[in-house]
C-alpha cells in the first residue's frame, strides 16, 4: 500500500480527521481545559513563524505566557513576532534564528539557551518534507534532520526542564507514521529508492519512538506526541500536492490544528494522562493500526537511540 493511499485510508478511517472531524470531536472537548493563564511559564516553540507553530505561539501569548520562537528565516520570524504581539498585546516573545537542519547550530543554541533561560514546555513543531534526496553541508539527508534535530533539541535542555514544576515536551508527529515500522538500517536513505513522503512518515515514527523512550528515562517530564489533523498549512500545500488538491476544502485551519498542541501544553487534563502517549483530538490513541505489524522491538529502539546519540555527539 502506498503512503499516499495509506494516508487517505487513515484519514477516512479515523473519523475523517479533517475540518468536519474536528467539528465532530470538539463537541466532546471540555471547554475550560484551555481557560488558563500562564504568566511566568516559558515555552519554546520551533517552526513558529507560520502554520501550526505560529497559531500555537499566538494562543500561548494570549494567555500571558513567555514564548521563545525558534525559526530559520529572520524576516519571516520578525513578521510573525510583530503579528503575534499586535494580536496578543504580549511583548514576551523572543526570536532565535536557528537552522534545525544544522546540528552544530542546534547544539550552540541549546547550550546558550540553558545558560540564559529557564524552560517549562518544549514544543517540537518544526519539520520538513523534501521530495528528492538532498544533503546538508554536513552530508546529512535533509529529511533525516527531522529526527536528529529533534533529538538534540530535546535531550539538550532536559536538565533545565527537570528543574521546573510540571515540565512538558510535545512533539508534533503525523498520522502518516502509522503506516511505518521503525527502520534503523537506512537513516540516511542511501540504500532504497527515495520517496519523500515515505521518508517523512518514517521520521515521524522515529519521533514517536523517541517520545516513548524519553518518557521511560525521564519520569519527571511529561512527554507526548500527537497528530494535529490534516491542516491547511504551507507544509501540506507545498510538499503534499496531490493530497492537498484532493482534500483542500476539508482540511482543518491552522488554529484547529494547533488545538491539541495547546491542550497538551497547557491543560491539567493532559498532564493527568500517562507520559509517552500519542494523541488525536485531545485523546490518547494507539500508535499502531490493526494488522500493520509496525511494532518495534526494544533492541531496534535502542539502536535508534545509539545511532542518534553517536551522530549528535559528532557535531557537538
Amino acid at each position: 500500500m502506498s503512503v499516499y493511499r495509506s494516508v487517505v485510508w487513515f484519514t477516512k478511517g479515523l473519523r475523517e480527521d479533517t475540518k468536519s472531524g474536528y467539528e465532530s470531536a470538539s463537541k466532546d472537548f471540555v471547554p475550560y481545559d484551555l481557560e488558563v493563564q500562564v504568566p511566568g511559564i516559558v515555552f519554546l516553540v520551533t517552526g513558529g513563524n507560520s502554520g501550526i507553530g505560529k497559531a500555537t505561539a499566538l494562543e500561548i501569548t494570549k494567555r500571558d505566557g513567555t514564548v521563545h520562537l525558534v525559526c530559520r528565516d529572520q524576516a519571516r520570524a520578525e513578521d510573525a513576532r510583530g503579528e503575534i504581539i499586535r494580536e496578543s498585546g504580549n511583548q514576551n516573545i523572543f526570536l532565535h534564528i536557528v537552522d534545525l537542519s544544522d546540528p552544530k547550530k542546534i547544539w550552540k543554541f541549546v547550550e546558550n539557551f540553558k545558560q540564559e533561560h529557564k524552560l517549562h514546555v518544549l514544543i517540537n513543531n518544526a519539520g520538513c518534507m523534501v521530495n528528492k534526496r538532498e544533503l546538508t553541508e554536513d552530508g546529512l539527508e535533509k529529511n533525516a534532520t527531522n529526527t536528529l534535530g529533534v533529538y538534540i533539541l530535546t535531550t539538550g535542555p532536559i536538565p533545565v526542564l527537570e528543574k521546573e514544576h510540571d515540565p512538558r515536551v510535545i512533539t508534533v508527529s503525523s498520522g502518516g507514521m502509522l503506516v511505518q515500522k521503525l527502520n534503523t538500517n537506512d537513516l540516511q536513505c542511501e540504500r532504497t529508492a527515495f520517496d519523500g513522503t515515505t521518508v517523512y512518515a518514517q521520521n515521524k515514527r522515529q519521533q514517536v519512538v523517541l517520545t516513548e523512550r524519553w518518557a521511560q528515562g525521564h519520569p519527571a517530564i511529561h512527554f507526548s506526541s500527537m497528530h494535529p489533523g490534516w491542516a491547511d498549512t504551507s507544509g501540506v500545500r507545498h510538499a503534499m500536492l496531490g493530497f492537498h488538491a484532493r482534500f483542500r476544502d476539508r482540511l482543518r485551519s491552522e488554529a484547529q490544528g494547533a488545538d491539541r498542541v495547546l491542550w497538551l501544553a497547557l491543560s491539567s487534563a493532559a498532564a493527568a494522562q500517562p507520559s509517552s502517549r500519542f494523541f488525536q483530538d485531545r485523546k490518547p490513541v494507539s500508535t499502531h493500526l490493526p494488522l500493520t505489524r509496525t511494532s518495534s522491538s526494544p533492541a531496534e529502539e535502542e539502536t535508534l537511540i545509539e545511532i542518534l546519540e553517536q551522530l549528535a555527539q559528532t557535531f557537538k
